[in-house]
């Protein structure tokens, strides 16, 4: 009961801090023209506020205050250093553009205080492909590894309006309902305050008038408690798992299975980047979002939609299998269905200068199709005025 009045307070508090102070953001960052200039690989089409991760920022810190003693090893004290080196670092890369080098160096920084708590050690993957025990410096490699693949991975996805947003919800609903499972309410706890902060900026991220961007400030502090929550779940010993609806040893994929949005898309597009000979940070227009609004047609609020809803029904199809089915077989399943998914995805030529001469031809016939609109228009017109000139002339006679 004590969890459920924590959990509903800090739900609303988190919510009303986050919807109420994003218009004053709104209004400092108009003010001082702080605003996201569309370019050619812009889904967007005017210029529009950023810097909405601000709020992901204070409301965290806020939370961690009310809820540091759920914590058992203190780890509230071990996130404030890495979500401000990350908040600092996305908050410049919005405002003046940093080399993806130095958000990495960044990132490894903030990492390495999680790591460095003994609640988040790995000490075996509990016959996951037959993997039981792994010493300490490998877990410091895999583990750091993990966490700024997923932090990366969730950046890239801030693509469209609504799509970091959605697929955030989605994640922190499962690590919620996870973590209270579990009983480890303080990471619960956490993920109930990032859900009704990225819930209380979709409104404003798909607003029309009162539009604002999370920008990296906002992705990168979401990847890291996405990555901090995962690492969290691997770490679980046996003990924890007694109420899950999965096995034990199928931890790895469940893990892999709630973050197959941010993961697969990633793969993807560094693949085709790397095949075209680019590099794998270079920007272009070939994520899978992209992909379902320059190709398929579909609306920003629609394509998140449908991510969402993938993600979720894929998370819920693994966690069925995954209460009986081994992991061999299941890990067989999962590389059947990304490798099916990259072949949808693939076989069209996404190749960013075809991609663009396609957009630009697209733009060049809706351009005639207006100024032939126009013409039309005028015409009538025209042909109006004549024959209103032709009755005053025959009422004269």
């Amino acid at each position: 009961m004590f969890f459920l009045e924590t959990a509903i307070a800090l739900f609303i508090g988190a919510f009303l801090l986050t919807y109420l102070t994003i218009p004053k953001i709104i209004s400092v960052v108009e003010h001082k023209r702080l605003m996201d200039d569309p370019n050619q690989r812009s889904s967007h089409v005017s210029k529009t506020p950023t810097l909405g991760g601000i709020s992901f920022y204070y409301t965290l810190i806020f939370a961690l205050f009310f809820i540091s003693g759920r914590d058992a090893f203190n780890e509230a004290m071990y996130l404030i250093p890495g979500l401000t080196i990350l908040f600092i670092v996305g908050l410049k890369d919005d405002l003046v553009i940093i080399s993806p080098g130095a958000k990495l160096i960044a990132q490894a920084f903030a990492v390495a205080f999680i790591l460095a708590n003994p609640s988040f050690t790995i000490t075996s993957l509990n016959g996951f492909l037959n993997v039981n025990e792994i010493p300490y410096y490998l877990y410091l490699a895999i583990a750091g590894f993990m966490m700024i693949t997923i932090i990366n991975s969730y950046n890239l996805i801030d693509g469209i309006d609504g799509l970091a947003s959605v697929v955030g919800i989605v994640i922190m609903v499962l690590y919620t309902t996870i973590f209270y499972l579990t009983e480890e309410y303080f990471f619960a706890l956490l993920s109930i305050t990032l859900n009704a902060s990225l819930m209380a900026f979709l409104g404003f991220n798909l607003s029309s008038d009162k539009k604002i961007f999370m920008g990296d400030t906002g992705s990168l502090i979401v990847g890291f408690v996405i990555s901090i929550l995962t690492l969290k779940f691997l770490a679980l010993g046996p003990e924890s798992y007694t109420e899950m609806p999965f096995l034990l040893e199928n931890a790895p994929l469940i893990a892999i299975s709630i973050l197959i949005v941010p993961l697969f898309d990633t793969a993807r597009v560094f693949t085709i980047r790397i095949a075209n000979k680019k590099g794998p940070f270079s920007p272009d227009r070939n994520h899978t979002h992209h992909v379902l609004i320059d190709y398929w047609g579909l609306s920003h609020k629609q394509a998140s939609f449908i991510i969402g809803c993938f993600n979720l029904l894929f998370v819920m199809l693994f966690i069925v299998l995954g209460s009986k089915a081994k992991n061999l077989g299941m890990v067989i399943m999962l590389v059947s269905v990304v490798i099916f998914l990259g072949y949808i995805f693939f076989k069209y030529n996404y190749n960013f200068t075809t991609l663009k001469q396609k957009i630009m031809l697209k733009r060049k016939v809706e351009s005639f199709k207006s100024k032939g609109n126009g013409k039309k228009k005028k015409h009538k017109q025209k042909t109006i005025h004549i024959i209103k000139e032709k009755s005053k002339e025959e009422k004269v006679e």
